[in-house]
């Protein structure tokens, strides 16, 4: 990147900067992404895992945002069906909840506003005679289903990341943007690397999508004064041994007329969240807080049989929404739309900062914020990514369980368990990872129980992994499931063995 400048400089490596930086790269602009941490370190990885419309919103009417996000839900379904899949969520209902009739007309607004294709319609239960039923309490008789989606969160955003590369983006994670001016025209940018080092880089326009950090890096960074103002409100979750036996989530609406989710994670877990708290400080020190522990427990104890206690809780997480401030004095009604500060008043070279958004609608946001810019950058080429697979998701008719069994008979010495989250992380790229091992040997050394030496050089070669952290709980959620002594080997193996394959990346 040194001499020329680039078309676009994106400041921000969570969902919406991935994001654009890909769709930028994809309509011929040279982009360059920094991040100060790694991909997905913040809001990006802690959400509550889904693509879905939000159900709740259409109490706050907002049916334009609930419609965009029914809308993207089934075009990512398609994009990367490795990484999201199908949802049955379960809404049981009982004495002193939001009337039926109100439940079913918001359904079939659900159900018709996106115009759904691939996922089934919203239906009416008898949770006394269903397995659904069985892990609740007897008070609940009936409930509802309606469908969404699951996703992983911080693959989604390394997966964009990384389609952005395959487009001739520059992805700079460990670097801080310390301060950018304008100048002839061009934004001046100082960046800063892990090691202190510092370089100019030069752009004809820059995008703030620094999330929970929007505002900080314009009043500090930038020393510019946004016309709209972000709200930071903390969202945390636990996850707990396995609820219940099925595979359906359920959606609990909790006596001070919120709602909690409960969704089946990783086989083994369920994960149960949000909480809506009001933050002041540091995004990146946010953590979960002893009342908000037991507000999800008592929400679920208040559904199932099975009693949570705060000792049964094997991981937790907290992360910072930065919403566009609506000035709503609940959090919980506050706004997931998104809303953008362009600035092309001073010298021509525009500012494009981005206030909300959700992950579900990242791609359509990316979109927008392409189409804001294009005036002012003379962007030739029009959108693309609404018909375009993320990395691995060309999947053919977006059918994984058809991919998983070739898979699997394409590499039949693989364990079943590894083969199929190597195909759930990887999809179509899971090539590029098992390279031409034809045994088990081939893989290199078993660093830790399911994870070798050939899945971590793909990680650090291309999708940026610097750190055990980066693996573990990024790239993948195979923290969850390896004891410390196997996380401390993964730690080994980066300090020792992953300099070299990291300075190699890093020149490419």
């Amino acid at each position: 990147m040194a001499g020329e400048p680039v078309d676009l400089l994106v400041v921000g490596g969570g969902i919406n900067g991935a994001g654009i930086a890909r769709d930028a790269a994809g309509r011929g602009l040279k982009v360059c992404l920094v991040e100060k941490d790694d991909l997905a370190s913040h809001t990006s990885s802690w959400s509550s895992k889904l693509i879905h419309g939000g159900l709740r919103y259409l109490e706050y009417y907002e049916f334009r945002l609930v419609r965009e996000a029914l809308i993207e839900r089934e075009v990512l379904l398609r994009a990367a069906p490795h990484i999201i899949s199908p949802l049955t969520f379960v809404l049981p209902h009982g004495p002193g909840m939001r009337p039926a009739w109100m439940l079913r007309l918001g359904l079939f607004l659900y159900d018709h506003l996106g115009g759904r294709e691939l996922l089934p319609v919203s239906t009416r239960i008898d949770l006394s005679s269903t397995p659904e039923g069985t892990p609740l309490k007897s008070a609940y008789k009936t409930g509802f289903t309606y469908s969404d989606g699951w996703v992983d969160d911080s693959r989604l955003v390394a997966l964009n990341a990384r389609d952005a590369a395959d487009r001739g983006a520059a992805i700079l994670t460990r670097t801080c943007c310390k301060a950018a001016r304008r100048e002839n025209g061009h934004w001046v940018a100082v960046l800063e690397g892990a090691d202190g080092g510092r370089r100019e880089i030069r752009a004809r326009g820059l995008v703030n999508a620094a999330g929970p950090w929007v505002q900080t890096f314009l009043d500090d960074n930038i020393k510019k004064t946004a016309r709209h103002r972000v709200r930071l409100v903390k969202g945390s979750h636990i996850v707990v041994p396995r609820l219940f036996e099925h595979d359906r989530p359920y959606i609990l609406q909790n006596d001070d007329k919120r709602i909690v989710f409960a969704i089946p994670y990783y086989e083994r877990f369920t994960l149960i969240g949000t909480t809506d708290v009001p933050f002041e400080g540091d995004p990146g020190e946010v953590r979960i807080s002893r009342d908000e522990i037991d507000y999800l427990c008592r929400a679920v104890n208040r559904y199932f049989e099975k009693q949570t206690t705060p000792e049964d809780i094997v991981w937790s997480f907290a992360g910072v929404r930065p919403l566009y401030d609506d000035a709503s004095g609940n959090p919980s009604a506050v706004t997931r739309d998104y809303v953008f500060d362009l600035d092309t008043e001073e010298d021509g070279a525009p500012l494009l900062s981005i206030f909300g958004g959700k992950i579900t609608t990242y791609r359509k946001l990316a979109e927008h914020a392409l189409e804001r810019l294009t005036p002012v950058l003379k962007i030739g080429k029009g959108p693309w990514t609404a018909k375009a697979s993320l990395p691995g998701g060309d999947i053919a008719d977006a059918d994984f369980g058809c991919f998983l069994e070739q898979t699997r008979r394409s590499w039949p010495w693989v364990p079943a368990e590894l083969i199929t989250r190597l195909a759930h992380a990887y999809g179509t790229r899971i090539d590029r990872v098992l390279g031409e091992a034809t045994d088990m040997a081939s893989l290199g050394e078993p660093v830790a129980p399911g994870l070798y030496e050939a899945e971590l050089d793909y990680l650090v070669r291309e999708e940026w992994a610097r750190t055990a952290e980066d693996v573990l709980w990024r790239r993948s959620k195979l923290g969850l499931f390896l004891d410390a002594p196997s996380q401390a080997r993964v730690h080994e193996w980066f300090a020792v063995k992953a300099p070299d394959t990291t300075r190699a990346a890093e020149k490419t």
